[in-house]
């Protein structure tokens, strides 16, 4: 299989992880796996050091895959106009190094990861060159996303270009999967068959993260972290996430002394949030943490904040949500009920009108007060992760349907949907 993908290691959170994840199982399982990823940027938007400068670089990773990463142009300043080039830049880095190894390797099965979008035709081109199948995986659906966070107007020129392209593209990939059921619900309106659409689920880290019981991580004791209870935000602090209300979150249970707000991650909001927390004395900023305390950090927690825009809670299932689950705390996100988020958040933890920060303070408070409750939704979280995130059971049933892809007689994918399909 030939992966392209803008997000793969040595990034460590995000897409990257899952990007990452597939191929080295695949590689495991016996597969020829090589990857076709970006120059590393990600969660600071900004190329590693090490990294830089207008070249391809080439790396072997584990069990052989080879991967080669392409230049790319990152914004400081990620705005929607500038996100459109970072994405064309990869994409046509990418376009003859896909091309070249499609040739030269002829693969089976193309996988492309969105985002970017932008990408999939270099995907879709390499296949067509090599004679492969075609996967297209939808970690979110950046157009409607961009719609949602007013980058982009529905009714603008740009929006129904956007459109326009996000159909063209899904409707030309053999497998078009996503991340959750409501979010594959999305596919067929979208002009994408029901017989091609597949549910390829994140994973939590079961194995890497363990429950610990309250107050017990190490890691809370190293910080000097002295409140009784921590509440703890941690990923990549990227503008499209509703992020602004941490700091409201934390001004919202000043009062109470007990509880400390921890952010910890990095990325282009990292500043803003800090000036909007000036002053701020039970708020903590933490850097990324290295990915073998990850179990540490999260059991840190006695409560996960999860905040999302309003109208994105549908189009979006945020990746960290499944590790939160796996530490066995409870959530308290910011998604109304019955939206993709919502759904997976509730018995697990409670929500928040999108934006009210303190209505999240409420819910924290409540979660707080209330042990029975707390350990109750906590123990479902886990429960939670280990029937719906397991990675050892997600990719066994990826492996499945990769083979029915495969073996199935070669043809070019519809460009329609029936009425009945629809309906």
């Amino acid at each position: 299989m030939l992966i392209v993908g803008i997000n793969y290691r040595p990034e460590v959170i995000s897409c990257a992880v899952y990007t990452t994840g597939l191929a080295e199982d695949l590689a495991r399982q016996g597969a020829r796996v090589e990857v076709v990823s970006a120059l590393p940027y990600f969660p600071d938007w900004r190329v590693f050091d090490g990294w830089r400068g207008p070249v391809w670089r080439r790396a072997r990773g584990p069990d052989g895959i080879r991967v080669v990463h392409c230049p790319l142009y990152v914004p400081r300043k990620p705005t929607g106009a500038r996100r459109v080039l970072h994405h064309a830049s990869f994409a046509l880095s990418a376009l003859p190094v896909a091309l070249w190894k499609a040739l030269r390797f002829r693969p089976d099965i193309v996988f492309a990861v969105a985002p970017g979008l932008l990408s999939a035709p270099t995907a879709w081109l390499a296949a067509r060159a090599a004679g492969a199948r075609t996967w297209l995986h939808v970690q979110d659906y950046e157009v409607e996303a961009a719609f949602a966070t007013g980058l982009l107007s529905r009714g603008s020129a740009a929006g129904r270009l956007a459109l326009a392209f996000e159909r063209w593209v899904l409707r030309r990939f053999d497998r078009v999967s996503t991340i959750s059921a409501p979010m594959l619900a999305k596919l067929p309106e979208k002009g994408v068959a029901r017989a091609r659409t597949y549910e390829l689920r994140n994973w939590a880290d079961i194995a890497r993260v363990t429950p610990m019981p309250e107050g017990r991580s190490p890691l809370k004791a190293e910080l000097g972290i002295e409140t009784r209870f921590v509440a703890l935000y941690s990923g990549a602090l990227a503008n499209k996430q509703g992020l602004e209300i941490l700091p409201a979150i934390a001004r919202a249970l000043a009062h109470r002394g007990d509880v400390t707000v921890v952010v910890c991650g990095e990325g282009p909001l990292r500043d803003a949030l800090m000036e909007s927390a000036e002053g701020v004395a039970n708020m903590r900023f933490l850097p990324l943490q290295p990915i073998e305390r990850l179990s540490d950090l999260l059991g840190m927690a006695d409560v996960h904040l999860l905040p999302q825009i309003a109208g994105a809670a549908d189009l979006v299932l945020p990746s960290k949500l499944t590790n939160m689950l796996a530490s066995g705390r409870p959530v308290v996100a910011t998604a109304e009920a019955g939206t993709t988020l919502g759904r997976e958040v509730e018995g697990a933890g409670l929500l928040a009108a999108p934006g009210d920060g303190a209505a999240a303070a409420r819910a924290v408070e409540r979660l707080l007060d209330d042990p029975a409750l707390r350990y109750s939704l906590g123990e479902e979280a886990r429960r939670r992760a280990l029937e719906r995130w397991d990675k050892t059971a997600i990719l066994a049933r990826f492996h499945a349907e990769l083979g029915r892809l495969a073996d199935a007689p070669h043809k070019m994918a519809d460009t329609h949907v029936t009425k009945k399909e629809n309906a």
